[in-house]
């Protein structure tokens, strides 16, 4: 990865208050054009600096009113990757971390409510070869949701 300068750090903080923003208004911002801030975003993306960008859907406007954390513990941790290719088949699963601590494995999932989190648990995480336990934290609020500050004067 080329390092990212002043003008780099500049644009990332624009887009990551308001990905939706013209590129012109992120040039007049920046003070260069909008070919140069076109340029730089792509090296962005080909670089892997920018992972994405779109929508967030809330998940409880699709019926998922059940925010909850899985702590997952397998038998060995070198199973971590056939377990991952089994939670992919779950859609109610939205992100997976291989961790260290308390837990194998942390996951995030939605499910619209708590008989709907109860099949997740003894019917589709617990019966993975391999798991062999799990704790479940359920999220009463989300206090906050944010990208990564970035910080132009470093």
């Amino acid at each position: 990865m080329d390092k990212i300068d002043k003008l780099d750090k500049k644009i990332l903080g624009i887009l990551a208050k308001n990905a939706r923003i013209p590129f012109k208004d992120v040039a007049a911002e920046c003070g260069v054009s909008r070919a140069a801030i076109h340029q730089r975003v792509q090296h962005l993306i080909d670089n892997g600096v920018i992972t994405g960008s779109g929508f967030y859907v809330n998940p409880k406007s699709l019926g998922y009113s059940t925010c909850t954390y899985v702590g997952l513990n397998l038998e060995r941790g070198s199973m971590y990757k056939e377990v991952v290719g089994r939670l992919r088949s779950i859609p109610e699963i939205v992100e997976c971390h291989f961790t260290t601590g308390s837990y194998t494995m942390l996951l995030k999932l939605y499910a619209r409510d708590n008989e709907q989190l109860m099949d997740l648990l003894n019917n589709q995480l617990q019966t993975i070869p391999g798991v062999v336990s799990t704790e479940t934290l359920i999220s009463l609020e989300q206090s906050i949701k944010r990208e990564i500050t970035v910080r132009t004067e470093e």
